[in-house]
């Protein structure tokens, strides 16, 4: 059994070897001649004493010999990735995956051609960094072929062997390399890895928008966002992920004031504009819900950046009906430490009750249907009416009830007056 380094405890890892659906998968995998092992993240993390949401195994058994097992048992069984030796077991509700383990005969920088093994040590000389090619057997017992554990205990993230050789094996490796750093490390970048993502940085460009999109955003929400985003920065390779020039500054003050949110850091970090903004979304192909919470944060921050004076409780709500209160919020935490605008006290504490729901977002108490209900024509008129009536609410305290909708509508009725005489002359 691995000595464990001073300073790594082992309970959560036999926390984890204790679960009684693990011990019973265990039970039916092993013996017979084959022998089936907890690898990977659940190892790390158990040593890490960090959360374990999934715990895979890997086994030297055939795809279809794991299957027949699991079967006979009563495990109901799911070919999730078979092609790759992967199948998920499902016992009493809980998923394992179960991978037989593999050897790569080829690479090209992002998929490899595996076939099957049975060498633990082959199975885990293949990964990427030392403290993700532990396993453990049944009896507890730690295999560490490649110096992880003593990583783990130095809070250290290093490559197998060559930093270059294996990133040229995939390049996305790079981003996990900084990401992985970002999440468990505590001292400085591994120099070696460090020139190596540097030197191969022309492979980022073979990576998909979506994946790069993922380790990112993952990144961005890590401990050590702050750090990475600015070794990323100063090692030339953020224009070659999202195009941009990046605020390090910014990023690290949204980190001190705002709850952990990798869509507010990603604003924070690299969004001035309305530009930024649509090229995030293009670069990193963000989901709908994401492009429209940049685009929104990209019209918030001007409206707040440098104000003097700085907003008051009254033009705090007038900005949070105007931009929405996600957006507000989100510029005013990146904001947060610059010199200007400094919100005072009652602004605070107006923008932190429409944060927590306390204070609704003000709506508008005036609608297209109330000018239609009195006769105006669908179309450019009703949008025109409608835009002059809103500059007028936000201006006015974007009040509500029924005195300020009769203004309102008066002023809105107004415009179209003047919209139709125009027209008929």
């Amino acid at each position: 059994m691995a000595n464990l380094p001073p300073g790594l405890d082992r309970r959560h890892l036999d926390a984890i070897l204790d679960e009684p659906r693990l011990r019973r998968l265990l039970a039916v995998l092993d013996g017979h001649g084959e022998e089936t092992r907890v690898v990977g993240g659940a190892v790390r993390n158990a040593l890490f004493g960090r959360p374990v949401k999934d715990v895979d195994l890997a086994t030297t058994a055939l795809p279809q010999v794991t299957q027949a097992r699991a079967e006979a048992a009563g495990f109901k069984v799911v070919p999730t990735g078979i092609a790759h030796g992967t199948l998920t077991v499902i016992v009493a509700g809980e998923p394992f995956e179960v991978t037989t383990l593999r050897e790569d005969v080829e690479t090209d920088g992002r998929h490899a051609v595996v076939r099957f093994g049975r060498d633990f040590a082959a199975d885990a000389l293949r990964r990427d960094f030392t403290i993700n090619a532990l396993s453990v057997c049944a009896d507890g017992e730690i295999r560490d072929y490649a110096g992880g554990l003593d990583d783990i205990a130095a809070r250290r993230v290093r490559f197998i062997g060559s930093a270059r050789g294996r990133i040229r094996e995939d390049y996305l490796r790079i981003l996990r390399f900084f990401r992985f750093f970002a999440e468990y490390a505590t001292g400085p970048v591994d120099a070696e890895g460090l020139h190596a993502a540097i030197h191969e940085r022309a492979g980022l460009e073979r990576l998909s928008r979506e994946r790069i999109r993922s380790e990112f955003l993952r990144l961005l929400a890590a401990p050590r966002a702050r750090e990475t985003a600015a070794l990323i920065t100063h090692a030339g390779l953020l224009d070659r992920l999202t195009g941009g020039i990046g605020d390090p500054g910014r990023l690290a003050r949204v980190i001190a004031h705002a709850p952990p949110d990798p869509v507010l850091r990603l604003a924070a970090f690299d969004v001035a504009s309305g530009a930024d903004a649509a090229r995030l979304v293009e670069r990193l192909r963000l989901s709908n819900a994401e492009a429209a919470r940049l685009a929104a944060y990209a019209r918030a921050f001007p409206a707040l950046r440098g104000r003097m004076p700085a907003p008051d409780a009254m033009q705090i709500r007038r900005l949070v009906a105007e931009f929405g209160v996600e957006a507000v919020s989100d510029a005013a935490y990146a904001l947060d430490g610059e010199p200007r605008p400094v919100l005072d006290d009652p602004a605070r504490a107006a923008l932190a009750a429409f944060r927590s729901g306390a204070e609704p977002v003000p709506e508008m108490p005036l609608a297209g249907r109330d000018l239609l209900a009195r006769g105006v024509a669908r179309g450019r008129m009703i949008g025109a009416a409608l835009a002059h009536a809103r500059e007028a609410w936000l201006a006015g305290g974007c009040r509500g009830g029924e005195a300020e909708r009769e203004r309102l509508i008066a002023i809105a009725m107004e415009v179209a007056g003047q919209s139709a005489g125009a027209r008929s002359r």
